[in-house]
C-alpha cells in the first residue's frame, strides 16, 4: 500500500447526487480505500481514474482532518446552517490505517464539542468498536447511526467481491456489539450479494433497522456503472447471474418482510437517509 500524509484545506464537502436528499455534506478522513472491492463505484470517479496507480493500491491520509473539521463547522454554525454528515462516501473511516492514523478517532472526539445534528457512519470495518466510548458521548449530543455494511452472509462470495475487506462473521459481531451498547445501528446490505437462506436470522438482533441496495440502484447510474467495472461478467462467471436481475430488490424486501416488520426495512437511497 502506498501511503502518504496529506494536509486538507477542506474535509467537508457539499453533499450532491445520492445524498443531497437528506445531507449537507459528506466527509471523508482518507483518500483511496484499502478494502478494494471489485463493485466500488468510486473506481469510475475523477479520484481515481487520473491516478496512476490501481484502485486499493494508493491512499491519503488527512492528517489535519479534526482541526479543519472544527473551523469549517463553527463557520457553518454562525451561518445557523444546518450539518448534516456521512463519513464516508467515497472511502472507509475504518480502514486498516485508521487502528494507528487514528483520523477518524480525532475527529469524533471533536465532534463531541462541535457536533454536527445528524452523523451517520457507514463502515465494512470492525474496528469501529474500538469508538464505543465516544460514539456513546457522541449521541448525546446529536442523531447518531453506525452503519455496517454486510452484504452476503457468504465468506465464499465475499472473497469473489472483496477479498480485501473484514470477514462476515467479524462484521456482524461488532454491530451487534455497537448495538448491545446502547447506539443506533443498521445493517446495510450494500450491494445486495448471493446469500443464503438463514442471512435474516443470523442478523437478528444486531440492528435497528435494514438498508437493502442493488448494484443497480445504487451505483449512481442505475447500473452502468456496476456495468463498465465488469459486474455482469463476474455474476455469470461464478453462476450469480439471476442475483443480477436489475428487480431483485423486490424479491429481497419481500423475503426479509418474513421475517421483520416492514417498517425495518429501507431501499436503497431512504436507507441511507437521515
Amino acid at each position: 500500500m502506498n501511503e502518504r500524509d496529506v494536509v486538507s484545506r477542506s474535509i467537508l464537502t457539499k453533499a450532491t447526487g445520492f445524498l443531497a436528499s437528506g445531507y449537507t455534506h459528506s466527509l471523508n478522513p482518507y483518500a483511496g480505500c484499502a478494502f478494494s472491492c471489485k463493485f466500488c463505484y468510486v473506481r469510475e470517479l475523477p479520484i481515481q481514474r487520473f491516478k496512476e496507480m490501481e484502485w486499493g493500491t494508493w491512499l491519503e491520509l488527512k492528517v489535519n482532518a479534526a482541526e479543519v473539521y472544527q473551523k469549517e463547522i463553527q463557520k457553518l454554525r454562525k451561518k445557523e446552517q444546518p450539518v448534516r454528515i456521512f463519513m464516508s462516501s467515497a472511502t472507509d473511516p475504518y480502514q486498516p490505517a485508521e487502528r494507528k492514523a487514528g483520523i477518524t478517532r480525532a475527529l469524533l472526539e471533536t465532534m463531541i464539542n462541535h457536533p454536527p445534528d445528524f452523523l451517520l457512519i457507514q463502515t465494512r470495518s470492525p474496528l469501529m468498536t474500538r469508538d464505543i466510548d465516544l460514539l456513546l458521548q457522541l449521541q448525546k449530543v446529536c442523531d447518531l447511526r453506525v452503519s455496517m455494511t454486510v452484504e452476503t452472509d457468504r465468506e465464499d462470495v465475499k472473497q469473489i467481491f472483496s477479498p480485501y475487506a473484514p470477514g462476515m462473521k467479524l462484521r456482524m459481531n461488532a454491530l451487534k456489539k455497537v448495538k448491545e451498547s446502547g447506539i443506533s445501528t443498521q445493517v446495510t446490505i450494500a450491494p445486495m450479494l448471493p446469500f443464503t437462506p438463514e442471512f435474516p436470522k443470523k442478523i437478528e438482533g444486531m440492528m435497528d433497522r435494514i438498508c437493502i441496495d442493488t448494484l443497480y440502484l445504487g451505483d449512481g447510474s442505475l447500473g452502468k456503472t456496476s456495468k463498465r467495472l465488469g459486474m455482469p461478467e463476474l455474476f455469470e462467471k461464478y453462476g450469480f447471474l439471476d442475483w443480477y436481475d436489475k428487480d431483485i430488490h423486490i424479491k429481497a424486501i419481500r423475503y426479509f418482510e418474513k421475517f421483520y416488520p416492514s417498517s425495518m426495512i429501507y431501499l436503497s437511497q431512504e436507507g441511507f437517509a437521515p
